[in-house]
């Protein structure tokens, strides 16, 4: 039985779901996406009581996701901005910011030798005041369902490996 991007992306936030908020249907400045995955954590240290808060730091990722049935250089660069953009404004450097990760996931039936390669080579990585506010990397990963392939760029191992653990060739 052949999967619908739709169900694609239903498994994939399944797996998503046990750590991230998710959000469907969302609009961003410029577009939209089927459905994006949130996570947030903060760790605190004290002295004595709650009131008394030695260090505190959080960390954040926003996954945008993006489903096509032909992923070209064109759009894929569009979505690249559209994505880095959108998650950057949820990014509010402070003293406590340690992380903020923003990666956009790419179900496509079919992309273009060119995409892949823009997706190989993309880097983006801010550091905000010297990095004592933190700092932000941008993650990309993909599969290509015609071929069962998957790729990322080399932030975005992580995102590609969740792709790999849900649709490799020994899951479906």
């Amino acid at each position: 039985m052949d999967m619908t991007l739709q169900d694609r992306l239903e498994r994939l936030l399944n797996a998503y779901a046990h750590h991230y908020d998710i959000a469907r249907d969302v609009q961003v400045q410029g577009g939209s996406y089927p459905a994006t995955a949130f996570y947030y954590l903060r760790d605190e240290n004290y002295l004595v009581s709650r009131k008394h808060v030695l260090s505190a730091v959080e960390n954040h990722e926003y996954v945008y996701f993006y489903l096509t049935e032909h992923l070209d250089a064109a759009e894929l660069r569009h979505q690249i901005e559209l994505s880095r953009e959108a998650g950057m404004g949820h990014i509010k450097p402070n003293r406590e910011h340690m992380s903020s990760l923003v990666t956009l996931v790419v179900l496509a039936d079919t992309i273009d030798p060119e995409a892949k390669d823009l997706i190989k080579k993309t880097r983006f990585r801010k550091n905000f005041r010297l990095a004592l506010h933190g700092w932000m990397e941008y993650h990309i990963a993909a599969m290509e369902i015609s071929t069962n392939s998957f790729l990322s760029n080399p932030a975005g191992k992580e995102a590609r490996k969740i792709l790999e653990l849900n649709f490799g060739s020994g899951r479906i």
